[in-house]
């Protein structure tokens, strides 16, 4: 829906709203808020609320700290799970005092590359996220487990699935937000579940994707679970993705589809394709930005590791989903849900640009298993593997002019410092795999 700062003070005092959260998100894709009461909430909807940038991930130093938040009225919505003293929120770009956009606010970046798709003639840029999550158990505390809730699998119901009705409960959730849910259900892995909403514009897609987030971790608790979009919460099971489902529209015209070509594939699609193919590697540091993301990105677990495109086979990393017409889509395989939504769909956008206004040539579609071909079989098709570690997908980030131009300086510099941390952590770090592989041995 569309609002007006007339709508949303008229709404807020009819529904009884007593505090709004201004929320927005760091370079990590954390969600971080301004928690303001009704009384403040006129100065808000006039851009002059101000926030200390320096304690955000990613943002500014201390001598630099002052930031404003500038809502998108359209973003408002009040919370369902709290009847009295209601809480609102809205979504927020932040700005610099001089007026201008801040840098590295991950939002203003993602608006930053559909600036430069509609530069080209294209209108909006869709997107499907199809994110996925675990549920686990907690204890007494609250605190999170390793015990799964369910041991169901794919499609199962209950009683196998344990997870029915809080899943139920989130969809209920959503609807009541505005989302419209296509299906939810228990994916293949035990305690894990996917519930897929209807596709938006780019934009909105990354702020549905943060308030699907915060919605099914919230609903969660009131059934005394924990749920996580860590990748690969536990070894020898499938990981969470979240597979990205786009198209490129001019007007009300679908640019990926001619009904001439065998695939029913505009140029454009396979060009997008191409680019998408050529910059994989690079923006895997993005779409895949933790060191437990590369946990799932490994054989043998359905998600992707090479980059290869099929129409049918769900082995390489992008694949063309059997509709056509206005649903001709390109879903891309390797992103999880740890992503910032933002920064992940601007790479994959600026990455498929790259390969139309280059005219990129798409390979050949790759229709056999990649999983059982050996590794001489996938260099002779020209087959190449995704980042096997974080530390691999940075050098290759950092090498991507493309990639790095999607980002920005601010946004690149800070994003790679806090990686190189963490991969710096995670490989000084002793694990109980290495205790328990050598402690007697030697």
């Amino acid at each position: 829906m569309s609002y007006t700062k007339e709508d949303i003070l008229r709404i807020s005092k009819e529904e009884n709203v007593r505090f709004v959260r201004l929320q927005f998100t760091d370079l990590l894709g954390a969600i971080k808020n301004v928690e303001i009461p009704v009384s403040q909430l006129t100065k808000a909807l006039d851009n002059k609320m101000m926030f200390d940038g320096s304690s955000i991930e990613g943002y500014v130093r201390i001598e630099e700290s002052d930031m404003y938040l500038y809502p998108d009225l359209d973003s408002w919505l009040i919370f369902p799970w709290v009847s009295d003293n209601r809480v609102a929120r809205l979504i927020c770009d932040v700005y610099l005092p001089d007026g201008n956009p801040f840098p590295g606010d991950p939002r203003g970046i993602l608006k930053r590359n559909l600036k430069e798709a509609e530069e080209m003639g294209f209108t909006s840029f869709n997107v499907g996220p199809e994110p996925e999550f675990f549920l686990f158990k907690t204890d007494e505390k609250g605190n999170p487990t390793n015990e799964l809730n369910d041991q169901g699998g794919y499609f199962d119901l209950a009683p196998t699935d344990l997870g029915e009705n809080c899943r139920r409960d989130i969809v209920i959730t959503l609807e009541e937000m505005g989302f419209e849910i296509e299906a939810s259900h228990h994916e293949v892995a035990p305690g894990q579940h996917e519930i897929d909403f209807k596709y938006a514009d780019a934009l909105k897609a990354a702020d549905q994707i943060q308030t699907f987030k915060l919605v099914v971790k919230t609903i969660a608790r009131q059934h005394g679970l924990h749920a996580t979009f860590m990748p690969k919460p536990l070894f020898g099971m499938n990981g969470s993705g979240m597979h990205c489902n786009q198209s490129l529209f001019r007007g009300n015209e679908n640019a990926f589809v001619d009904e001439s070509d065998e695939l029913g594939l505009s140029k454009t699609a396979r060009h997008f394709m191409a680019g998408t193919l050529k910059h994989a590697r690079a923006f895997a540091a993005i779409t895949n930005p933790t060191v437990n993301s590369y946990k799932r990105l490994v054989p043998g677990y359905e998600a992707p590791c090479y980059v290869a495109w099929s129409a049918s086979n769900r082995s390489p990393m992008i694949r063309i989903p059997a509709s056509r017409g206005l649903s001709t889509r390109v879903e891309v395989r390797n992103p999880d849900p740890a992503a910032n939504p933002y920064l992940a769909l601007a790479v994959l956008l600026k990455a498929g640009l790259d390969g139309i206004k280059r005219e990129l040539s798409l390979p050949a579609p790759i229709d056999r298993n990649i999983y059982i071909m050996s590794e001489e079989e996938r260099v002779e098709e020209g087959i190449p593997s995704l980042p096997a570690d974080l530390k691999e997908a940075l050098n290759e980030l950092i090498r991507s002019e493309v990639i790095c131009d999607a980002l920005g300086d601010h946004a690149l510099a800070h994003f790679y410092e806090l990686k190189e941390i963490e991969w710096d952590m995670y490989r000084t770090q002793v694990h109980q795999w290495e205790r328990d592989q050598y402690i007697t041995l030697y």
